[in-house]
């Protein structure tokens, strides 16, 4: 089980903060809402959590079943969804499958003809990515994530394009890690996003 240490931690860019001042812990099993407006910080926090940004000023610890994790090594223990990653638009959702196969594993039993039910998008055996509507891409990119084998999962405004079904199906998909990880997601105030969230951050009280 994953647990993530911030301490006094604080970001800026040039002269401005878009944070500072966090203490918190992380710990899995668990489910986090990070909470804030579109440009308040989350989305930072987020990826910094994912060990992709670097922090100005604090610490932040990742420890793994006791044992503390090099940040260049978190890489290995998360998956993440966010609207500003992009699937290879050439490769179908079955390349795609395999591909992210070879660099993380998928949960037991989640074979390439189980993965492809669990979307429950009729018709797309041998389409590209490219051919896709923007629902149809964020659901690919949620199911890589969420049906991955890892302990942390980070989800940033994970009901982006999806209508009213889109976002029942990402409910239900969800529901597969609650319990044997650690998940925290980014949303604008959204409830269908945060609904299974135990714990509530407000990015703005950290100004």
């Amino acid at each position: 089980m994953i647990e993530i240490h911030l301490k006094g931690l604080g970001k800026k860019y040039n002269a401005n903060w878009v944070f500072r001042g966090i203490h918190y812990i992380f710990k899995s099993p668990g489910a986090y809402a990070i909470l804030g407006n579109n440009g308040s910080g989350k989305s930072t926090l987020l990826q910094m959590l994912s060990s992709r940004l670097t922090q100005t000023e604090g610490e932040m610890l990742w420890i793994n079943k006791g044992t503390t994790v090099k940040p260049e090594e978190v890489y290995r223990y998360y998956s993440m969804a966010a609207p500003y990653q992009d699937l290879i638009e050439e490769y179908t959702v079955a390349e795609h499958y395999h591909f992210h196969a070879k660099l993380q594993p998928f949960l037991p039993g989640i074979s390439e003809d189980t993965f492809m039910r669990m979307l429950a998008l009729p018709g797309i055996n041998g389409k590209a990515i490219k051919y896709f509507s923007s629902g149809m891409k964020q659901r690919v990119k949620l199911a890589l994530a969420i049906l991955s084998d890892v302990p942390l999962l980070l989800l940033d405004e994970p009901c982006s394009n999806l209508d009213k079904q889109g976002t029942e199906w990402y409910r239900e998909l969800i529901g597969y890690r609650l319990g044997n990880c650690l998940i925290t997601v980014c949303s604008n105030h959204q409830p269908a996003e945060i609904a299974f969230c135990g714990e509530h951050i407000l990015i703005n009280d950290f100004k």
